[in-house]
């Protein structure tokens, strides 16, 4: 097959179709209006000039030229069909409307190709073929113009016809219209993501950290109202609140429950201010307190609420109350903002954790393995008295199966989530466990767990400075024992790791590539990084975020130790 052949356009189906209808359409009308089979011939003058319209309807001359041509073989047939007519139809000149409804065909080809211009040419050429038809057509009583059958049979057709050529375009632009306002999910993606890093920049401190806003909103509410204890909570899924930042000589084991009856209950499903003459923690001594607990409400949601507690009577009346949501309303935005950048972001960094582990799994783990049953291959066919060669290849086939466990672990670590009812303590656990039974480590684990929950993104930081540092005692310490400590008591959380190896001589964040990596997390969640010797040997990593709590029968809490 030749270029040329291959480039020829096809017919378009729908316009053969519905030429082919109208034609034979029309054709039956001409035979009832004029009973005279000669004006056929009408019929096939328009099949012949539609031909290049249908067989090159892609063509820029070829399509456009078939109908102007159809368009003006139309206008003469009107005029001659009505003069054939004449003595058949009541009205003179009515028997133009036996062939007009063809104008339709390639006014609407043109119109479903977006040729606005073409059709309004179309137009006006059928405009100039009726008038000179009709002036050069006569009759025995006079010209066709000159007939008002005539006359308002084409106004009538021109003017549908252009009614029809003008919807048909409107509708083409409200559908280009709705379709460039709703961009292609990536494309909307990134212009958000664009804006939201324009505008993060620009915010006072660039930060869009929950717990910072959370905290400097605490302090803006104690020039306003009294606060014995203070915190601010989110909400978390599943029907509980995590503490974002508190403040207080005492730690309070808040109630993050909305199903408990409660005023912090009452005001996340109100979204209305709450005052109260009891604690809202779990706890309580029951001793008379004043608490207020506002909601934090953007537009008409629910992001979290403010809870305010002073240990006197009435200490929010109603113009408290009012200058608390005064700083309360502003500061629901900011916080709404940090915790969906804080969503995106934790979304994101999983989606590419997941494709990483894919990858590695997929990719050079899949090919270690190869190259480990080619070395077994290798052994098995050697021949006898290549003792030194079968050893280094036993040896090589040892450092293949290292480095294949070596990736296995890495890819339980980047698997390896914070479960939504699990919690941070139980992730921990699980990978202290699956890392130190692999290396032959005892481990001994001891966790001090709260209901409450940490917000999420939070979580997921101190899991990821947890696995660092057991990765790094299991691989650089030469440890025999391992000792995993996790307290969370929202929004106070420790987590120690430590070893009895031979510990490290530089203790500095920055000193190993590794450190500096925890030390980062860390700061990212405004946690602080500690690093000491312990005695009589080896390493303690520890990761503490906010103040030491006092747990003077504060909370319940699950204590759990264990040696493997």
């Amino acid at each position: 097959m030749t270029a040329s052949t291959a480039a020829t356009p096809r017919p378009h189906p729908l316009a053969a179709a519905a030429r082919v209808v109208m034609l034979s359409l029309v054709a039956v009308l001409t035979m009832i209006a004029t009973q005279d089979v000669g004006q056929l011939r009408w019929i096939a003058l328009l099949a012949v000039a539609g031909l290049p319209a249908v067989l090159a309807h892609g063509h820029p001359v070829l399509g456009p030229l078939g109908r102007f041509a159809e368009v003006a073989i139309l206008g003469m047939a009107a005029s001659q069909v009505a003069a054939a007519a004449t003595t058949a139809s009541p009205i003179v000149g009515m028997g133009a409307s036996a062939v007009l409804p063809y104008l339709a065909v390639p006014l609407t080809v043109v119109a479903v190709q977006r040729r606005s211009l073409e059709g309004a040419a179309l137009l006006g050429v059928a405009a100039v073929s009726l008038v000179a038809s009709g002036a050069i057509t006569t009759t025995a009583s006079g010209p066709q113009l000159e007939r008002l059958g005539y006359l308002v049979v084409c106004a009538q057709w021109l003017i549908l016809a252009g009614l029809g050529l003008y919807a048909a375009n409107t509708l083409q632009r409200i559908m280009q219209a709705r379709g460039e306002t709703k961009p292609q999910p990536y494309a909307e993606a990134t212009r958000l993501l664009t804006q939201l890093r324009s505008v993060a920049r620009q915010l006072p401190g660039a930060t869009l950290d929950p717990g910072g806003i959370s905290e400097h909103l605490l302090e803006e509410l104690r020039t306003v109202a009294r606060a014995d204890r203070a915190a601010v909570l989110s909400g978390s899924g599943g029907g509980r609140l995590v503490v974002l930042a508190q403040m207080g000589v005492d730690r309070v084991d808040w109630e993050t429950t909305l199903d408990a009856d409660s005023a912090i209950a009452d005001a996340w499903a109100s979204q209305q201010p709450q005052t109260a003459h009891r604690s809202q923690a779990r706890s309580h001594t029951g001793r008379e307190v004043s608490a207020l607990v506002v909601p934090l409400v953007a537009g008409v949601r629910t992001i979290g609420l403010v809870t305010l507690e002073a240990d006197v009577a009435n200490a929010y009346p109603l113009s408290v109350v009012a200058r608390v949501t005064a700083l309360t309303r502003p500061a629901a935005l900011r916080l709404e903002a940090a915790l969906l950048f804080d969503e995106v972001r934790s979304l994101a960094t999983n989606e590419e954790r997941q494709r990483l582990a894919r990858e590695i799994h997929d990719g050079v783990a899949q090919e270690l393995v190869m190259v480990g049953y080619g070395i077994d291959n290798a052994l098995a066919t050697l021949p006898d008295g290549a003792a030194e060669t079968a050893e280094e290849l036993r040896v090589l086939r040892g450092e293949v199966t290292r480095v294949i466990t070596e990736l296995r672990l890495s890819l339980f670590e980047l698997r390896s989530e914070v479960d939504r009812h699990g919690g941070l303590a139980a992730a921990i656990a699980e990978y202290a466990r699956t890392v130190c039974a692999s290396a032959g480590l005892r481990l001994h684990l001891s966790i001090d767990d709260s209901s409450a929950r940490l917000p999420a993104a939070t979580e997921a930081e101190l899991l990821r400075i947890a696995q660092e540092a057991i990765t790094n005692a299991r691989k650089h310490s030469g440890a025999d024992n391992m000792w995993v400590t996790c307290a969370v008591d929202p929004p106070y959380a420790q987590i120690e790791v430590s070893d009895d190896g031979q510990g490290i001589a530089d203790q500095r964040p920055d000193g190993r590539y590794g450190l500096a990596i925890m030390a980062e997390r860390a700061e990212r969640i405004r946690g602080r990084l500690e690093i000491s010797p312990r005695h009589p040997n080896g390493t303690t990593v520890a990761v503490v975020l906010g103040t030491s709590p006092r747990r003077d029968n504060v909370r319940d809490s699950v204590t759990a130790s264990e040696g493997e």
